[in-house]
C-alpha cells in the first residue's frame, strides 16, 4: 500500500474508496513503470528508443540529473541499460537509499538547498573531465520536480546561502513556480539550459516526469537540459512583483541587474545537442484515477490538470462551484495542479493540501449527503516531511462541531497541520513515494438518490 495509514483514515467506506482512487493515480507514474514504457534499448542493433524516437547512443552512457523522483528514475533506467554501455552517473534526490550499481545517488536539502546539493553538482559536471565525454557519447539526464532546490550551483558572485535566502523568500511569498524557476536560472551555472550546454558536444535525453503545471520545459526542474526563454530583466520583474528587491542579499540584485545591462551573458537560448521528453505527468495520474473511479462504480469527472493560485481561494472557489450544483451529474471529481499559500507574517505548521481540505470542509459542511474531500502531494511530502496531505468528510465536520475547535482561527493562521491532528483521522501518509507530478485532488459526493452500495469496500 502507498498509503501507510489507509487503516486509520479509511474508516468508511467512502474514504477507503478514495484511498483506492488516490493510490491509482500514485501508482500510474511510478518511475519504474513510466521508464519500462517510455524507454527500450535494442542490444543487437545499439539504439535507444525515447518514446518513438530512435538514438544510436555510440559506446558509452552516462546518467546524470535530480529531482525527488530521480532515483527511482536511477533503479528504472539500470534494468533497461546493458552495463557494459552504462558508464557511470550521479542523480540528486532528497534520499541516498536506493538499488543501484553504476549510478551514484547523492542525497541533498528540499524545498531549501543546500552544500550537500552543491557538491554532488560539482560532482556530476566533473564526469566530463573524467571521462572525457564527447560528441561519441549519449548523456541520459533523469529529471523530476523538486530538481531546482535538489541541484544547486550559484552563479559567480552568489554563495550558497545567497541561494537559500532567495529559495526562503520566494516561497514564502506567494509566487507561483514558474516565477520562482525564472529567479533560480539567473542564479545558476546549470539551470537554464546551462548543464545541457555544458556537456555538448554530446547528445543530451532527458527524461523528465513533470509536476509543472502545463508541462513547461523551460520550468520543471528551472530547465537545465532545455533552452531558456526567460531574461534577466524578467527574475527582477518577478522580485519587484513581490516586494523583494530591499529584501535579499545586494549581490543578487547586482547580478541580475548586471545581466539585464547585457554585462554578463544570458542563459541559453538554443541547445542543438539536448532533447527533452516528458514520461509522466498529472494527466497520466488523473486518468488513472478516473479509471479507477469508474471501475468502483462512480461518474467520473476531470475537472482540470492546471488548478493553480492562492490555496484558500482555489478551495473555497471549487466547493462553492459543487455546492451550486456546477458538477451535479457527478460524484467523483477529480484534480491535478499546484496551489500557493501565500502566508501571513505569523504562520502555524503545514502544507497546502493540507490547508486545502481544512478550507475546502468549512465550506462542504453544508453540502447535502455524505461527502468527501482529499488532497495529496504525488511526492508523499506536503511541505513537511511525514505528511503527504489530508481527508476530511461530512463525519470530520460533525466531530468539530462536537468540539470547541475554532477551524476559522486555524485556517487564518495557516496551521492547518495543527486544526487536522486535533481532530484526528485526516493526515495522510505515504513517506517518500519515489515520483512527483504536483498534487491531487478528489472529491466524493453521495447524494440521497445514490444507488451503490457503501456498506462494504473492495478494499
Amino acid at each position: 500500500m502507498i498509503i501507510k495509514n489507509s487503516s486509520e483514515i479509511g474508516s468508511t467506506p467512502l474514504r477507503r474508496y478514495a484511498v483506492e482512487i488516490l493510490e491509482a493515480g500514485i501508482e500510474a507514474v511510478l518511475p519504474s513503470d513510466v521508464l519500462m514504457k517510455a524507454v527500450t534499448y535494442y542490444a543487437g542493433h545499439n539504439m535507444l528508443a525515447v518514446n518513438g524516437s530512435f538514438y544510436n547512443p555510440g559506446k558509452r552512457i552516462f546518467v546524470i540529473g535530480g529531482g525527488k523522483a530521480s532515483g527511482k528514475m536511477a533503479e528504472a533506467i539500470e534494468q533497461i541499460l546493458p552495463q557494459s554501455i552504462l558508464i557511470d552517473g550521479l542523480v540528486i534526490d532528497k534520499s541516498s537509499n536506493f538499488n543501484t550499481q553504476k549510478i551514484k545517488v547523492a542525497a541533498a536539502g528540499h524545498p531549501i538547498p543546500d552544500s550537500r546539493g552543491e557538491q554532488a553538482v560539482k560532482k556530476m559536471l566533473s564526469l566530463k573531465e573524467k571521462y572525457k565525454i564527447d560528441e561519441h557519447d549519449t548523456v541520459i539526464c533523469l529529471l523530476s520536480g523538486g530538481g531546482s532546490a535538489l541541484m544547486p550551483y550559484p552563479a559567480e558572485g552568489i554563495t550558497l546561502a545567497d541561494k537559500q535566502s532567495v529559495t526562503a523568500k520566494l516561497l514564502c511569498c506567494g509566487a507561483e513556480i514558474a516565477e520562482i524557476n525564472t529567479v533560480r536560472k539567473h542564479l545558476s551555472r546549470v539551470k537554464g539550459g546551462w548543464l545541457g550546454r555544458f556537456f555538448a558536444p554530446a547528445r543530451v535525453i532527458t527524461l523528465i516526469i513533470s509536476d509543472v503545471i502545463g508541462n513547461d520545459l523551460s520550468s520543471i526542474a528551472s530547465g537545465p537540459t532545455y533552452p531558456d526563454k526567460t531574461i534577466y530583466s524578467d527574475a527582477l520583474v518577478v522580485l519587484e512583483k513581490y516586494d523583494l528587491i530591499d529584501k535579499l542579499p545586494l549581490n543578487v540584485i547586482e547580478l541580475l541587474r548586471n545581466g539585464a545591462e547585457g554585462k554578463i551573458p544570458e542563459t541559453p537560448k538554443q541547445l542543438d545537442n539536448c532533447d527533452n521528453y516528458i514520461i509522466a505527468d498529472s494527466k497520466s495520474a488523473l486518468e488513472a484515477m478516473r479509471r479507477k473511479a469508474l471501475d468502483l462504480g462512480f461518474n467520473p469527472f476531470v475537472i482540470t490538470s492546471e488548478q493553480k493560485g492562492e490555496t484558500t481561494a482555489v478551495a473555497v472557489n471549487r466547493a462553492f462551484e459543487i455546492l451550486n450544483g456546477k458538477y451535479g451529474q457527478y460524484d467523483a471529481l477529480i484534480i491535478g495542479g499546484e496551489t500557493t499559500p501565500v502566508l501571513p507574517e505569523k504562520c502555524g505548521i503545514g502544507g497546502r493540501n493540507q490547508h486545502y481540505v481544512a478550507a475546502s470542509m468549512s465550506i462542504l459542511e453544508n453540502l447535502p449527503g455524505k461527502w468527501l474531500v482529499a488532497a495529496v502531494g504525488t511526492d508523499g511530502s506536503d511541505y513537511m516531511p511525514g505528511v503527504a496531505g489530508a481527508i476530511a468528510d461530512n463525519g470530520t465536520v460533525q466531530s468539530i462541531e462536537n468540539s470547541s475547535i475554532d477551524v476559522e482561527s486555524y485556517i487564518r493562521h495557516y496551521d492547518s497541520n495543527s486544526l487536522l491532528k486535533s481532530i484526528g483521522n485526516s493526515l495522510i501518509v505515504t513517506g517518500d513515494t519515489g515520483t512527483n507530478v504536483g498534487d491531487i485532488m478528489l472529491y466524493l459526493l453521495k447524494k440521497q438518490s445514490r444507488s451503490f452500495d457503501l456498506s462494504v469496500s473492495n478494499t
